[in-house]
C-alpha cells in the first residue's frame, strides 16, 4: 500500500463525497479511508432526509469504491450502544441503524472497524491513545500491535465508550500520550483550522470540515492523501 485518500469526520455532508469523487478522478490513490462520524451536525435532529441523503451518498461512493475502510466514530456507534449525546436524533435512530449496518455489509469483512493499521500508520477517529492500552490490556508491550487492533475491534461498549477510547480521546496538544510511539497515527474527531501535524510528526489530525453551531466552517475544507510507507502527506489542491 502506499498513497491514501483520507475523507475526515463528515457529520451529514453527502456534498463531500462528490468531492472527493472529483478529487479520485484526477488523482491516483490506493485505497480510500474514512475517519467516522458521517451522521449528525448542529440542529438538524429532524432533518431526516439530510440523513437520509447522506447515507445513500455514502452507499453510492462505495459501490464505486468496494474496499474503502471505515473507522468508526463516537457518533455512528452511539446509535448502535443507543448512547446519547451531543446531536443525536432520535427521529433518525432506525436510519442510522440501519445505515451503518449496511455499510458495514457492502464492504468485506475487517473494513470496517474502530482502528485499521496500513503499514506504517494507524488510522482511527480519535487515535489509540497509552491510557487506553493501559486500561484494557495493562502495559500493553507484550501484545503485538496487530494482535491488540484485533483485540480493540472486538471490545464491547463498557471499553470504548470512555474518553481515552479510538473513538473518543483528543490527544491533540500533548494531553494523551500516543501509542507505540513508533507508528504515525491519522485522525479526526477534533476540529481543526488545517491539517495539524504534531507529537514529532506522529499525529496527523484532519477535522477540517466540521462547522461552528452557526454553520461556518471551523477548518479550511482540505481533503488530505497519506503516503503509508512514508509517513509523507499532503493537501490536495482541487484544481
Amino acid at each position: 500500500m502506499s498513497k491514501v485518500l483520507i475523507i475526515p469526520d463528515v457529520h451529514l455532508k453527502p456534498w463531500m463525497f462528490d468531492k472527493a469523487e472529483e478529487l479520485i478522478e484526477k488523482g491516483e490513490y490506493d485505497r480510500v479511508v474514512l475517519l467516522g462520524d458521517l451522521i449528525d451536525d448542529w440542529y438538524h435532529e429532524k432533518d431526516i432526509d439530510l440523513y437520509r441523503d447522506t447515507f445513500e451518498r455514502i452507499y453510492e461512493f462505495l459501490e464505486k469504491h468496494p474496499d474503502t475502510i471505515y473507522c468508526f466514530g463516537n457518533h455512528d456507534v452511539s446509535y448502535l450502544f443507543q448512547a446519547f449525546e451531543s446531536g443525536y436524533s432520535s427521529y433518525a435512530r432506525d436510519i442510522v441503524v440501519e445505515g451503518v449496518n449496511k455499510i458495514i455489509y457492502m464492504l468485506p469483512e475487517d473494513n470496517s472497524a474502530y482502528i485499521h493499521r496500513i503499514d506504517n500508520v494507524l488510522f482511527s477517529h480519535a487515535g489509540l491513545t497509552e491510557r487506553f492500552v493501559k486500561r484494557c490490556f495493562g502495559g500493553g508491550s507484550r501484545i503485538d500491535i496487530d494482535n491488540m487492533i484485533e483485540m480493540i475491534n472486538r471490545l464491547p461498549k463498557d471499553k470504548i465508550w470512555r474518553d481515552d477510547s479510538p473513538i473518543w480521546a483528543r490527544p491533540q496538544y500533548g494531553s494523551m500520550r500516543m501509542y507505540p510511539i513508533d507508528l504515525m497515527q491519522v485522525v479526526g474527531h477534533t476540529p481543526v483550522v488545517a491539517p495539524l501535524l504534531e507529537n514529532n510528526g506522529k499525529l496527523l489530525t484532519l477535522d477540517t470540515f466540521s462547522t461552528y453551531d452557526t454553520g461556518e466552517p471551523i477548518g479550511n475544507e482540505k481533503f488530505v492523501w497519506v503516503d503509508t510507507i512514508t509517513e509523507e502527506w499532503g493537501m490536495i489542491s482541487e484544481e
